[in-house]
């Protein structure tokens, strides 16, 4: 019964692959937008305790707003998360043996294509103990000339002043890194856009993007555990 609603409109669309695979690609490119504003934000972290603090506290001072805007953000991921769930379930019921060619050649199959639920995976825990420990982590306060802020600064270097933590931190982001070079340019695919003259230079587009992530928020990381050395974090 269940199918057979399916079938017309808006559910119809949402129950079918190609529904699923084009809007998992929107919801791919608003992810995307988001970790790169938020890698520029963190950059602030390099000019020092003032700068990033204010920044925070800028973020904060939105009330109602920012939590509207976590809001959308986190129905964007879960909507990405489950359709991605949905997509995996749907092809391995459809395909329970990998097609001959594929395992005989291994065309039209990379490393990161092959991994995307295993790197999906890594990113999901990180995002998990990433909130746990710094948006919901220790509370200290600032003196931002004159007005008493959130010490997110120290908080950050504290974090990163655990070489362990900084090295989950630097997989993580690798598996991140891996998993949207293959990620860019499916959602370019899963919303039409696919051209032989075009489609070379979106995957080059994928692994810059993907690479200039995955080296900045773990550049990130890196600076944090040295200044928490000098700092004696």
């Amino acid at each position: 019964m269940a199918s057979q609603a399916c079938t017309s409109g808006i559910c119809g669309y949402l129950c079918s692959s190609i529904g699923k695979k084009q809007l998992m690609g929107v919801t791919a490119f608003l992810l995307i937008g988001f970790l790169k504003a938020h890698l520029l934000g963190n950059f602030l972290l390099l000019l020092g305790p003032a700068a990033f603090n204010e920044y925070g506290h800028k973020l904060m001072s939105l009330g109602p707003l920012l939590i509207i805007a976590e809001i959308i953000l986190l129905a964007i991921f879960l909507t990405h998360l489950v359709l991605a769930i949905s997509l995996v379930w749907q092809n391995r019921k459809a395909r329970p043996v990998k097609y001959y060619s594929k395992q005989r050649t291994g065309r039209g199959a990379t490393f990161a294509s092959n991994t995307m639920p295993y790197t999906g995976i890594v990113i999901l825990i990180f995002i998990c103990l990433h909130l746990w420990c710094f948006k919901y982590g220790t509370y200290y306060e600032f003196d931002l000339d004159g007005i008493i802020v959130r010490d997110l600064y120290r908080t950050v270097i504290e974090y990163f002043a655990n070489p362990f933590y900084t090295a989950w931190y630097v997989l993580a982001m690798i598996a991140m890194g891996i998993h949207l070079s293959h990620g860019v340019q499916s959602a370019f695919q899963s919303v039409g856009f696919r051209h032989a003259r075009y489609t070379p230079l979106i995957k080059k587009l994928g692994c810059a993007l993907s690479l200039f992530l995955t080296v900045g928020f773990s550049g990130l990381s890196i600076y944090g555990y040295y200044i928490s050395t000098t700092l004696n974090y």
